[in-house]
């Protein structure tokens, strides 16, 4: 994978790499899948648990980590390396204003039942708790959080994390996103929270993984799509 293709928080996981060793081997020395290490590498969004793990295995800690992220501490770096503070990472500003995390519920299925895509039910006026804002979101004063309630998305989501969600960042093929549709249930919008596959010229195609299922979505069925960043830790 070329190095361009690497999430944030991938590159900063491999400044605490123990040395003499390959990332797919300290994924194996920690206990990490060689798919949630590959979906950690590409879209950034490992849980608390694989961060854990990986620098366990490193013999650092999550608490150093963080902390590196937001420019405090000292980098473990080899002589002339950059710090993680003057790279900023997306997670990092204790400063910004925080996001509302708004509430959520499973909210059965969409489409045929045999298909088992799973549906979730989003409250925009309902908010739960406010929670930190990613850097990456300064400038976005719509972005907000939400709490994801099912399992459709394992391993890439687990039920019971926090993601950060932004209508105005741009959303490419392959992102995680979040369809809004156009049919509503009392005070709550119904919500797809999938991998965009490609765009047609009739609306989208998505994909979840748990079934592992790639479906269609008409544009006429489509309030809004938007872009769904990696979990909050």
């Amino acid at each position: 994978m070329p190095a361009g293709d690497h999430s944030d928080i991938h590159d900063d996981l491999m400044r605490f790499k123990p040395e003499g060793m390959t990332p797919n081997g300290w994924a194996m020395k920690a206990g990490v899948s060689r798919t949630v290490w590959s979906d950690m590498r590409r879209h950034g969004n490992p849980s608390r648990r694989t961060l854990e793990k990986l620098l366990g295995a490193a013999g650092s800690s999550l608490a150093e980590f963080e902390a590196l992220r937001i420019g405090g501490g000292s980098a473990r770096l080899p002589e002339g390396g950059s710090t993680i503070s003057e790279r900023r990472g997306p997670w990092g500003n204790e400063q910004l204003p925080p996001l509302p995390l708004l509430a959520t519920a499973i909210g059965g299925e969409w489409g045929d039942p045999k298909d088992k895509v799973e549906l979730t039910e989003l409250w925009a006026s309902e908010i739960v708790e406010r929670v930190p804002r990613p850097a990456s979101l300064a400038n976005d004063a719509s972005a907000y959080a939400i709490m994801i309630v099912g399992d459709s998305m394992w391993p890439r989501f687990r039920p019971g994390r926090r993601v950060a969600v932004s209508a105005k960042l741009p959303v490419s093929i392959g992102d995680d996103v979040l369809v809004k549709l156009t049919s509503r249930s009392g005070n709550s919008s119904p919500v797809l929270i999938k991998e965009l596959v490609r765009r047609t010229g009739s609306g989208l195609e998505l994909r979840q993984f748990n079934p592992d299922f790639t479906f269609q979505v008409p544009a006429a069925e489509i309030a809004a799509i938007e872009k769904v960043l990696g979990e909050l830790i």
